[in-house]
C-alpha cells in the first residue's frame, strides 16, 4: 500500500424522486439511496463495499464513475473533482475510472464481436488508430486469459466467465487508475468466481490498479480487500481492515451479516450462532430517525431514535483503523 489517496468520496448523497404532485409539478417523495457517504481509496489497494440488496452500494459505484449525477457531495479522482467536471473534462477523466458490471452478458452488445466490444472505449476516446486498436484489443484478450484468435466471435459463443473476462478487458482498454467492480462474480458459478477473483488480484499487482469492489457476499471479499465498508440503508455503518471487521466486529448489523456467511465445515457450522434480525428493512423513502438500523437492532435504546450515530473510531482501535457508526458498539 502506497498510502497515496487516488479516489475520495466526500459526503456523497443521491436521492431519487419517486412521486410527483400534478398540481405543483414537483417530486413529493424522495428515495434516499445514498446519504452522506465518505471514504478514501489508496493507490493500488481494494476497498470492498458490502451490504444486503437495496442498501445503495451499486448506486454508490455509479456515483463514483459519474454514470449518474449526485444530489450533493463530491468525488475526487487524483486531485480532480469529478462531480464538477465539464463534459469535455469528463471525457478525459473517463480514462482513469472504469466500471466492470454485474451481468457479463447484458453489458456486451450481442451484435458486436468480443473484439469490437473491448475496443469500444478506444474508439470513443480516439487514442489509437484502427490497426493500433486491434493490436491493443488482442493484447488485452491475452492479458485476461482469452484467446486473441477469438477476436471475431460474438458474446453468445462464450461462457459466463469468459464474458466477464471480456468485460474486464474492456475496462482495462484505456489503462485506468481505478476500476469500480459492481458485483463482478455474483452471476458466476462458484468455481469460476475464484478464477475471476484471482485474475483481478493478478492484474492489480501487474498494473497497480485500485479497486472499489461491490459485493453482497462477505466471504467473497475477505481475501481480496484491503479495507471493507459495510453499508445499511444508504449509509456506511462500519469500515476497517478485513481482519478487524471480520474478527472483532463492532456494529450489530455487520455481526448479523457475518453470521449468515455459509461455513463449509459442518463441525464449525454447528458451533456458530446465527443472528436472525427481526422486522423488515425500512423503506429508503422514509428511513427511521436517528440510527437507521434501530428498528431491527437488539441493542437499540431511546437515544438511538433521536440521535444519529457518527462514524467514529471503534473502542480499543487505533485512530482511523476501524470506524463504526453505533452508540453501543461491541
Amino acid at each position: 500500500m502506497s498510502g497515496e489517496v487516488v479516489l475520495e468520496a466526500r459526503s456523497l448523497v443521491k436521492w431519487f424522486p419517486t412521486g410527483s404532485s400534478k398540481l405543483l409539478n414537483r417530486p413529493t417523495d424522495m428515495l434516499q439511496a445514498v446519504d452522506g457517504v465518505s471514504f478514501s481509496l489508496d493507490r493500488g489497494t481494494t476497498l470492498a463495499v458490502v451490504g444486503e440488496s437495496g442498501c445503495g452500494k451499486s448506486t454508490l459505484g455509479r456515483l463514483l464513475a459519474r454514470l449518474i449525477e449526485p444530489t450533493s457531495g463530491s468525488v475526487i479522482l487524483d486531485g480532480t473533482d469529478v462531480t464538477a467536471a465539464s463534459s469535455k473534462e469528463l471525457l478525459a477523466l473517463r480514462r482513469d475510472i472504469q466500471v466492470v458490471f454485474q451481468d457479463p452478458y447484458a453489458c456486451l452488445n450481442p451484435r458486436h464481436s468480443i473484439g469490437q466490444s473491448i475496443g469500444t472505449p478506444i474508439r470513443i476516446q480516439k487514442t489509437l488508430s484502427r490497426a493500433g486498436e486491434k493490436e491493443r484489443v488482442r493484447e488485452l484478450m491475452g492479458l485476461v486469459g482469452l484467446n486473441p484468435e477469438h477476436y471475431n466471435r460474438f458474446p453468445h459463443e462464450f461462457s459466463g466467465g469468459q464474458r466477464q473476462r471480456a468485460g474486464i478487458a474492456r475496462a482495462l482498454a484505456l489503462s485506468p487508475k481505478v476500476i469500480v467492480a459492481d458485483e463482478p462474480v455474483s452471476a458466476l458459478d462458484v468455481s469460476i468466481q475464484a478464477q475471476i477473483l484471482n485474475l483481478m488480484e493478478d492484474l492489480q499487482r501487474q498494473l497497480g490498479l485500485s479497486y472499489v469492489f461491490i459485493a453482497h457476499d462477505l466471504s467473497v471479499v475477505r481475501h481480496i480487500a484491503d479495507r471493507v465498508a459495510v453499508m445499511y440503508l444508504g449509509k456506511i455503518v462500519e469500515i476497517g481492515d478485513p481482519e478487524s471487521v471480520y474478527d472483532t466486529t463492532a456494529h450489530p448489523y455487520s455481526r448479523a451479516l457475518l453470521s449468515a456467511v455459509p461455513v463449509a465445515d459442518p463441525r464449525n457450522a454447528s458451533r456458530r450462532t446465527r443472528i436472525v434480525l427481526t422486522g423488515d428493512v425500512p423503506s429508503p423513502v422514509d428511513p427511521p430517525s436517528g440510527c437507521r438500523f434501530r428498528t431491527r437492532c437488539p441493542k437499540a435504546e431511546a437515544r438511538c431514535a433521536t440521535e444519529e450515530p457518527l462514524l467514529v473510531d471503534a473502542p480499543g482501535r487505533r485512530a482511523g483503523e476501524h470506524l463504526v457508526a453505533c452508540h453501543f458498539p461491541d
